[in-house]
C-alpha cells in the first residue's frame, strides 16, 4: 500500500516570531502557528487520505466546492472546520507580513466603498469587536467585486459564499489570551499597527 503524502503543509513564516511585538508577542506567534496551525494542517491531511481523487486539488478550491464535493457529511463537516483553519491561517499570516507595502488601488477602492480608510477600519473592528465567540472578520469582494466586511464563525471561510477574502483577522482567543487575556478590543486596536497594505 503506497504511504499517503501530506499534500497540504504548513506554510513556513517569512519572518520570526517576534517580529510582529509588541502588537502581538512571539510566544503567542509560536504557540499559535507551531501547534495550532499544525494541528488544523494535520487534521485536514488526516481527512483528505481517505478521498485520493480530491487531495491533490488545493485546498481553496476544496473548501470553495464544498458542498459539491462527494464525501460523507462528516467529513465534509472536518474538511469545513479543518480545511478552513488551515487556509484561513495562511492568509492571515501573509496580510501582517512585515514585509508588505501599500496597495494603493485597495487603498482607493476600500475609500470609494467605505467612505475612507479610517471608516473601513472603524466598520471592521466593530464587526470583530461584536462577533460572539470563536471566528473571523473578514474584508471579501462579493460576487459582483464589491468589497464587503462581515464575521463568520469558527473556521467557516468567505470561498463557501463565492466570495474572495482579502484581509482577515482571527479572533479566536487563542491569538491573543496569552498578552491581552479577555481584552480582544486591545488586541483589535493593536493588530492594525500590524497591517502594511492599507
Amino acid at each position: 500500500m503506497v504511504k499517503f503524502k501530506n499534500m497540504y503543509e504548513l506554510p513556513k513564516l517569512d519572518y520570526t516570531f517576534d517580529a510582529l511585538e509588541p502588537n502581538i508577542d512571539a510566544q503567542t506567534m509560536e504557540i499559535h502557528h507551531d501547534k495550532h496551525h499544525q494541528t488544523y494542517c494535520n487534521n485536514f491531511n488526516a481527512v483528505m487520505e481517505k478521498y485520493p481523487e480530491l487531495n491533490t486539488k488545493p485546498a481553496e478550491e476544496l473548501i470553495k466546492n464544498l458542498n459539491n464535493l462527494r464525501v460523507s457529511e462528516e467529513d465534509r463537516k472536518k474538511i469545513r472546520n479543518q480545511g478552513g483553519g488551515y487556509i484561513n491561517h495562511n492568509l492571515f499570516w501573509e496580510i501582517m507580513n512585515p514585509a508588505n507595502t501599500k496597495d494603493e488601488r485597495l487603498v482607493e477602492e476600500i475609500s470609494a466603498e467605505f467612505g475612507s480608510v479610517e471608516k473601513f477600519k472603524e466598520i471592521f473592528t466593530q464587526s470583530a469587536t461584536g462577533h460572539f465567540g470563536s471566528g473571523w472578520t473578514w474584508l471579501v469582494r462579493d460576487e459582483e467585486n464589491k468589497l464587503k466586511i462581515y464575521s463568520l464563525p469558527n473556521q467557516d471561510s468567505p470561498l463557501t459564499l463565492g466570495h474572495t477574502p482579502i484581509l482577515t483577522l482571527d479572533v479566536w482567543e487563542h491569538a491573543y489570551y496569552l498578552k491581552y487575556q479577555n481584552r480582544r478590543a486591545e488586541y483589535i486596536t493593536n493588530w492594525w499597527n500590524t497591517i502594511r497594505m492599507i
